[in-house]
């Protein structure tokens, strides 16, 4: 808990600063809280894990564990943000006190033990990137992507409220404890019940951008800033994972039956549309947007499959994916500041001109293809295991199938940075604070893919 007050206050204090003119001291102040968040973090990971405020959160070892991942790709994005927000606009408290009230809002949606704080938690994550999203207000696509995103919310948030409404009908509570004990002890449960199951089902697919609830993020992702899009892609999908594991594998497991035929259905479509769109764009940025598509239908495969192995998986999985994504959309930032464009031709003979930066976006792009030796490949080992327990070998092989669809656009930008010449001369200046978040990002990359204990081991 004392990771969110940390968070709350540091927000406000950001604002303050911002009204004091105090820019030089936004990123310090805000990296400085974060590690105190991520202090309070790991304080708590060997207390006993006990429901608090009668019963709203919970403080386990899969809440603590993804709050930690959660603040340490943030404070990655936000190295990232010093010369990204310099260039784009005067007022940058702003930024730093949205991103961080979002954060916030993640961590909720991770520990969250009552519906009244996963609804909370999902509106403080969902309002402050609304904003976010359009904060470039002379910037038609900006503001196009947030007022889908705007809408598309609003309209999940419907499913998500009545479903949550008709489980309160059935059982009577908003507890997740009270919700379990009344699925196990009624001797019939109510048809209530299974609707709100479902509406569930789609308010939250909605929030992680899976087939067929996935129309607004291509558009939103593209449309956005660049940071904003990485730390959607990343924390944002990671918190509403959490989410929805948490649910269903601590609830909605004992009428498994109910749901899991249309889960199934929702990851095949996921993953198809996901990968076949994106082996058709020109754009890097949208490419990579309908690749978090793609990525959303095989962290469900430990929905679809769930066992004591779940948690793990998923957190490997997201550490991996959320690692390459940073990797990548830095990157990105580096190259359309010096070519004006996100197309696959502004990678032209990055790999001669600036090695160093193409030896990272090729990591990045290795493991989000799942290549091993990679972060990346880890998690799609683990997860595609995950399916193998559960014996949905169809689910497996057209997973497989999708994954040598994925190496094929993830290649794309390999093959233009090392075997395309540039049309001009490439002169990027490479920030100190790019420098470390690279580094660091592929050093833990080939670490995870190498040594995969290291994460594993946590849940």
């Amino acid at each position: 808990m004392g990771a969110i007050i940390t968070l709350s206050v540091l927000g406000i204090l950001v604002l303050y600063l911002g009204l004091y003119k105090a820019k030089n001291a936004l990123l310090p102040v805000t990296l400085l809280g974060l590690l105190v968040a991520f202090g309070f973090t790991v304080a708590d990971w060997n207390k006993d894990a006990t429901p608090l405020f009668n019963g709203m959160v919970y403080f386990d070892k899969f809440a603590l564990a993804f709050s930690m991942l959660c603040i340490f790709i943030t404070a990655l994005i936000l190295l990232l943000s010093k010369e990204y927000f310099r260039n784009i606009s005067e007022h940058v408290a702003e930024y730093y006190c949205l991103l961080v009230f979002s954060l916030t809002g993640a961590l909720i949606v991770t520990a969250y033990h009552n519906f009244a704080m996963l609804f909370i938690g999902i509106e403080i994550m969902s309002v402050a990137l609304y904003i976010l999203v359009g904060i470039r207000k002379y910037d038609k696509a900006s503001n196009e992507a947030a007022l889908k995103y705007f809408l598309m919310g609003a309209f999940s948030t419907g499913f998500l409220l009545f479903g949550i409404a008709l489980l309160y009908g059935a059982s009577g509570t908003f507890d997740l404890e009270g919700l379990r004990n009344y699925v196990l002890t009624a001797g019939e449960i109510s048809p209530l019940f299974y609707a709100g199951v479902l509406l569930m089902l789609c308010g939250l697919c909605f929030k992680i951008g899976a087939a067929p609830f996935h129309f607004w993020t291509p558009d939103v992702y593209d449309g956005a800033p660049i940071l904003i899009t990485a730390f959607m892609s990343t924390v944002v999908k990671v918190a509403s994972f959490v989410g929805f594991l948490r649910l269903f594998s601590m609830v909605f497991v004992p009428v498994s039956d109910l749901w899991t035929p249309v889960l199934l259905t929702v990851v095949i479509i996921t993953l198809f549309i996901g990968n076949i769109t994106a082996l058709m764009q020109s754009s890097f940025k949208r490419m990579m947007a309908y690749s978090s598509i793609s990525h959303a239908g095989y962290m469900l495969f430990a929905l679809v499959s769930i066992s004591v192995t779940s948690a793990a998986s998923m957190f490997t999985y997201a550490f991996a994916y959320s690692l390459a994504s940073v990797i990548a959309f830095a990157i990105l930032i580096l190259v359309k500041r010096e070519t004006g464009s996100d197309q696959f031709e502004s990678f032209n003979g990055l790999g001669k001109r600036k090695p160093g930066l193409a030896l990272a976006m090729t990591v990045a792009m290795l493991s989000l293809a799942g290549i091993p030796l990679t972060a990346g490949f880890i998690g799609k080992f683990m997860m595609f295991n995950q399916v193998m327990g559960g014996y949905n070998i169809v689910l497996l092989l057209l997973a497989v199938v999708n994954a040598a669809i994925g190496v094929y656009y993830y290649l794309h930008v390999v093959v233009n940075m090392y075997f395309k010449d540039a049309d001009g001369e490439m002169q990027i200046q490479i920030p100190t604070s790019y420098k470390v978040v690279l580094t660091l990002a592929v050093a833990l990359t080939i670490l995870i893919g190498v040594y995969p204990d290291c994460v594993i081991g946590l849940l």
